[in-house]
């Protein structure tokens, strides 16, 4: 078991209210899942991810407190370990990163042949740990690998990234690997898959009427970096604030767009509109 939290915001935003200051932030989660943390940001100035790990519980590691503290950026992908395939080190620890890809999962695969016969050889020399996790991002590469689509550069380039993806994570669901919900990210886009494992959505936009009309007393500091022009999802293991988390149906396979305004896309088998 782990716990992960993406966000996917409009512009700049601060983290502390997943990482640190909700009700059930990563870092209050941290001590049922004790095993190390990560953290991906991808910022509006930056083109590339900035990482950071560590190996210890997340509540107790003054690295990630501070990074809680002042971390920001227009995406989020962080994790939090309980560790049941491979040590506790850092090289098994998540968010996993690849020719800019940031990837977190949260279950246990447990048909590791499966994944590794769909996988290449390339791809399967690249993986530094023993985890299922770091086996199943190198899978799913070698997906975007075969279709050329490793960079999305393009809104064509887009769809058909999702395409190939959505598909492969409907046939490990048929085959029945195991529990793999999971974050994959390139920077411009943040897909989530739900399967075996709870995942619930969260929308605040600049008319949310949760926000408009709740007591700023009293949740001043859920609030603190929130403008109310700002537009963001946020996706979790489990809700992290008293907010209205709307829960991800099982085989739920979505995409967020970061630009021009953060936008939701399931996948036609989600049975969602787009």
């Amino acid at each position: 078991m782990c716990r992960l939290v993406g966000i996917v915001a409009s512009e700049n935003t601060q983290f502390g209210i997943c990482l640190k200051e909700g009700p059930r932030s990563l870092a209050t989660l941290s001590r049922e899942h004790p095993d190390g943390w990560g953290i991906a940001i991808h910022e509006e100035e930056r083109t590339s991810w900035r990482v950071h790990k560590g190996i210890l519980r997340a509540d107790v590691d003054q690295h990630f407190l501070d990074l809680a503290a002042r971390s920001a950026g227009r995406l989020l992908v962080a994790h939090i370990r309980q560790k049941t395939v491979g040590a506790t080190r850092i090289e098994n620890t998540h968010p996993f990163t690849r020719d800019g890809w940031i990837f977190a999962h949260n279950g246990t695969v447990k048909d590791l042949d499966t994944l590794r016969a769909g996988t290449s050889p390339e791809r399967l020399a690249q993986i530094e740990g023993d985890t299922d996790s770091e086996l199943l991002f190198a899978h799913l590469l070698t997906r975007l690998d075969e279709a050329g689509v490793l960079v999305l550069g393009s809104d064509e380039a887009r769809e058909r990234a999702t395409r190939v993806l959505d598909v492969a994570t409907h046939k490990l669901r048929e085959a029945s690997v195991g529990a793999f919900n999971f974050l994959l990210s390139d920077g411009g886009s943040m897909f989530a898959h739900r399967c075996g494992r709870s995942l619930y959505l969260l929308e605040r936009s600049p008319h949310d009427p949760v926000r408009e009309t709740r007591d700023v007393t009293e949740a001043a500091t859920l609030l603190t970096g929130w403008s109310r022009r700002r537009h963001a999802f946020l996706l979790a293991s489990q809700p992290i604030t008293d907010e209205p988390w709307a829960e991800l149906p099982e085989g739920t396979f979505l995409r967020i767009d970061r630009d021009p305004t953060p936008t939701v896309v399931f996948s036609a088998a989600t049975g969602r509109a787009a």
